[in-house]
């Protein structure tokens, strides 16, 4: 590899590739459960930091990006569903990265379009987003993948107001390490910007990272409007366990929030985080027969999860279990797929939960319940 594509071709950190893995595995479920719909005319992806599109791992072998991996499932997308129109808007400031990205990514067809472009990011943002008001049955969805703590609010709000996804990396680690330190005005500013507050009152939060991600959640809270909205962030920690960032998914649509979820869980392992953990771990029980660990709210498991349902449902019986996994429908992170069998299976084994088929006496159907110890 010569010196040049050594600057243009950026090495991929472990977390960094399960980040691209997870919005793969989310794009293509996203685009399957959206390209069925009758109401849905096509879909517009954009990446407006994008990078080289290709990257080096650990080992210094070439690993696909997120860019180049999601141009590749939509174009398959594209052939299987004819009479939708899929849009890829891909920008990154920098034309020699920009270069890169096209030697890897696949040919336009009749019905998929990849434009790139070499831009400042917000200011792409800013021509694209005023276009989205009206065109509801085209459907987005945003990737703002910035390099550092730097979020323009103001540049994404029409991505927020209008039928579509949002997915944020927020840089956690960035101001957990230096504002406590920072001293040039840009630098402040930064940070001012990315927060909405006075850097004086951003300093308390020094390296509380619950702080910085509870900020983050109010902002998007105060911009998404009078609807309904669903917010559903998951952490990435590098291989010494220290959190790098959240990859936050902000949507409207329920189904979105739950396949995220689902996405995340599958890419991690069964567990919610990147972070290494125990996953059998011992377990130690209190008198009463509960469970008494406490859990990792960085790290959590299945087991966790069927905890949960335990502490919710606790002392009911022939709880039905479309009920049971409702709760976990809008829980902000535990799925209520794809894990199903496990979650039952821990329940019974360790919190003593039966579950069995009973006639319903109101609609004269058979329906499968669950009951739980008291």
């Amino acid at each position: 590899m010569s010196g040049r594509k050594k600057g243009v071709i950026s090495k991929a950190s472990p977390h960094t590739i399960k980040k691209f893995e997870l919005i793969e595995e989310y794009i293509k479920s996203w685009a399957q459960k959206l390209l069925l719909t009758e109401s849905c005319n096509g879909l517009i992806f954009i990446d407006c930091m994008c990078n080289s599109g290709v990257y080096t791992d650990d080992a210094g072998q070439l690993v696909k990006g997120t860019a180049v991996r999601v141009s590749e499932a939509l174009r398959e997308a594209s052939r299987s569903y004819t009479e939708k129109n899929i849009h890829i808007y891909l920008n990154d400031k920098d034309k020699a990265r920009v270069d890169e990205l096209k030697k890897h990514l696949p040919q336009d067809e009749r019905n998929f379009k990849i434009v790139t472009s070499c831009s400042d990011a917000h200011e792409l943002l800013r021509t694209i987003g005023p276009q989205l008001y009206g065109t509801g049955h085209l459907h987005y969805f945003l990737l703002y993948d910035p390099y550092d703590a730097t979020i323009d609010w103001e540049a994404l709000l029409p991505f927020f107001r209008n039928w579509g996804e949002v997915m944020i990396n927020h840089m956690v680690s960035d101001p957990v390490r230096a504002i406590t330190s920072a001293k040039k005005k840009t630098t402040k500013a930064k940070y001012e910007n990315t927060y909405l507050e006075d850097f004086e009152k951003l300093v308390p939060y020094g390296s509380d990272k619950k702080a910085y991600e509870a900020r983050v959640e109010e902002i998007i809270n105060s911009l998404k409007g009078a609807r309904r909205y669903y917010v559903s962030a998951f952490p990435f920690y590098n291989t010494q366990n220290s959190l790098v960032y959240n990859l936050i998914h902000c949507t409207s649509n329920k189904e979105g929030f739950k396949l995220y979820k689902k996405s995340a869980w599958k890419v991690f392992g069964a567990q919610s985080s990147t972070k290494h953990s125990v996953e059998n771990r011992q377990l130690s029980f209190n008198l009463f027969g509960e469970i008494t660990e406490e859990e990792d709210e960085s790290c959590l498991h299945v087991i966790d999860i069927a905890k949960y349902l335990q502490r919710c449902l606790k002392g009911r019986k022939q709880v039905p279990l479309d009920e049971m996994w409702e709760l976990l429908d809008n829980h902000p992170i535990f799925p209520s797929e794809g894990f199903r069998n496990d979650i039952k299976s821990d329940l019974t084994g360790f919190f003593d939960a039966k579950i069995e088929q009973i006639v319903n006496p109101d609609t004269g159907k058979k329906e499968t319940v669950i009951s739980f110890s008291s």
